[in-house]
């Protein structure tokens, strides 16, 4: 008998087709058989960065998340634009993203200074952890976005990705030890108001990209420098310049990366390789605080050991007075521009509230480590 006229074996064929086509549309498409999105991200940084190791593992994890649909090529400072025009090359499209620190567009806008690197917390003595919880829980992720729509007026979705302060206060050719000393200085500060706040000390404040200042302090054209943190200032080379390195700094009481892509190109990825890139910068926002403590400590080892450099306290003299040049410094521009004191009173009724308690349940950790980082 023909069994294709056998009605049960009709049955059973059609529903083992349709099983199939059904267990088919659970297998995910090869990659090659899908569109696949490339985005080129520009950093700011030079390949030897750990910044930039981070980026190409951010990059990875795209990819891997996505099975293979969103791919990105992360490029070196000066690769298409140096790190000081990423922004607008973002916003025009010349690349899709950028990695770089939102205090870069302060001159544009002063509010940026408060989001990556806020100058003693703000004033208001959070440190980066309380910095990253006033961003994911106290409003300043809807301010960032506020700033780069309305003060910077640019195209771009912005992600704070990459928190690695606090950052030491840098390199100095011979030692310091008084404010007096550094007077004398000409010194490499980060752009925007946390140079205003140096100049409001009495010392002498330069800006200047990374991959520059080396070459300057050979050329004599400063005397110190703060870049990063010990591991990335040692692959630029900082020792082979200045001998003497001063860790406790308060200009940059927070250092966190932010990676910027072109709203337009944002706009037209689908709704789960969004959530792809999401997921991806939270994951980097916690490996970048694993890196920033393990590498740096381990650099500044071998800074010491390696390369005789001395690693001193910085002047006590220092903190008061810089914490009244923030303050003066921020409460004038507050007066200035009503986008920073709307985000500078975030911060403060923020920190008024949760730097009291962390302090108090943190501070013992921090009290029983090394008083001396010569010790």
């Amino acid at each position: 008998m023909n069994q294709l006229k056998n009605p049960n074996r009709r049955l059973a064929l059609s529903a083992g087709a349709a099983a199939l086509t059904s267990a088919s549309a659970l297998v995910p498409m090869p990659a090659s058989a899908q569109s696949v999105t490339r985005l080129k991200i520009q950093t700011g940084v030079p390949t030897a960065s750990i910044y930039f190791d981070l980026m190409k593992r951010f990059g990875d994890r795209v990819e891997k998340m996505s099975g293979g649909r969103l791919k990105m090529e992360i490029l070196p400072d000066g690769a298409v634009v140096n790190a000081f025009e990423i922004l607008d090359a973002v916003d025009k499209g010349v690349v899709d993203g950028g990695f770089a620190w939102t205090h870069y567009w302060s001159g544009k806008n002063t509010a940026a200074a408060l989001f990556s690197n806020p100058a003693a917390g703000g004033g208001t003595g959070m440190d980066q952890l309380s910095h990253m919880a006033w961003l994911m829980q106290g409003g300043g992720n809807a301010l960032y976005e506020k700033l780069f729509a309305e003060g910077l007026k640019v195209n771009i979705k912005p992600f704070m990705m990459q928190p690695m302060g606090p950052d030491p206060f840098g390199w100095f050719k011979t030692p310091i030890n008084s404010i007096a000393d550094m007077k004398k200085l000409k010194y490499r500060s980060p752009p925007g108001l946390t140079g205003e706040i140096f100049k409001e000390m009495g010392i002498t404040a330069v800006a200047m990209p990374g991959g520059e200042i080396v070459p300057a302090a050979q050329r004599g054209v400063i005397d110190a420098a703060e870049w990063i943190g010990p591991a990335d200032d040692m692959i630029l080379g900082f020792h082979n310049v200045f001998k003497h390195y001063y860790l406790q700094g308060l200009h940059q009481s927070t250092d966190v990366g932010e990676l910027l892509i072109n709203k337009g190109t944002w706009d037209k990825l689908p709704a789960d390789l969004k959530a792809v890139v999401e997921g991806a910068v939270m994951a980097t926002i916690a490996e970048t605080y694993t890196f920033n403590v393990q590498r740096n400590a381990v650099a500044l080892e071998k800074l010491k050991k390696d390369h005789k450099v001395t690693v001193h306290d910085t002047p006590k003299e220092f903190f008061k007075e810089f914490l009244r040049a923030t303050n003066v410094v921020y409460d004038k521009e507050a007066g200035r521009n009503p986008l920073f004191k709307e985000v500078l009173e975030s911060q403060r009724a923020f920190a008024k509230v949760v730097v009291p308690y962390w302090t108090k349940i943190s501070g013992l950790y921090f009290n029983l480590g090394v008083d001396s980082p010569n010790d």
